[in-house]
């Protein structure tokens, strides 16, 4: 869908590309996704994304932050619910996450992959991007460090290397179901209580 020109002077421009780029990315993966092809699906001309992206890395970091920023509010919706237990908070918490990566495999592997963690233009210039990439790896932490607190963990127990197995857990399960591989989409749910009973 193409914005009109008050969309872009009233400085809409710019989430209309990032909504185009995930939208791209969904249908198409990531080598559909250039700035000459965002600016033909929106309606501008091709120079009018370079207002706001100097070059596809830098638009490929706003994406990774949009993503990370969404998975971060999603996961909020479950760690911050007082009215389920700490357990079914986690449990929520882990599914949610299982079920992001495989409703956006594209986006997710954007976020988690070398494209963006192995560039030093993303490491340097988008602070954001891993600001929201580490606040979703400390809502784990937290949940962890309230189980201990309500004594259903012990008091020495190492709750950062408790949310970096779970998080570890969590990325290779979605990876092999998104390929298919020894894991089936519907044997998520059993396998994320099997690991949680596990860690505790």
């Amino acid at each position: 869908m193409a914005i009109s020109t008050a969309d872009y002077h009233h400085g809409n421009l710019r989430q209309s590309l990032l909504d185009a780029s995930v939208a791209l990315l969904d249908s198409e993966g990531l080598e559909a996704l250039s700035l000459r092809r965002l600016a033909e699906q929106v309606g501008v001309s091709r120079q009018a994304p370079y207002h706001h992206f100097r070059d596809k890395q830098a638009l490929l970091a706003a994406i990774g932050e949009q993503g990370f920023a969404l998975l971060n509010q999603m996961l909020g919706r479950f760690t911050d619910d007082p009215a389920i237990s700490l357990d079914e908070r986690l449990y929520r918490a882990v599914m949610g996450y299982l079920n992001f990566a495989l409703e956006h495999r594209a986006l997710y592997r954007l976020m988690f992959g070398q494209t963006l963690w192995r560039s030093e233009q993303t490491r340097s210039d988008t602070d954001e991007f891993q600001r929201y990439a580490k606040d979703c790896f400390r809502q784990y932490v937290q949940l962890f460090d309230l189980l201990r607190e309500a004594g259903e963990l012990p008091p020495e127990e190492n709750t950062l290397r408790l949310a970096q197995l779970l998080w570890a857990a969590m990325h290779g399960l979605a990876q092999l179901a998104a390929d298919g591989l020894f894991v089936k989409r519907d044997d998520l749910a059993e396998i994320a209580r099997y690991t949680l009973q596990r860690l505790r």
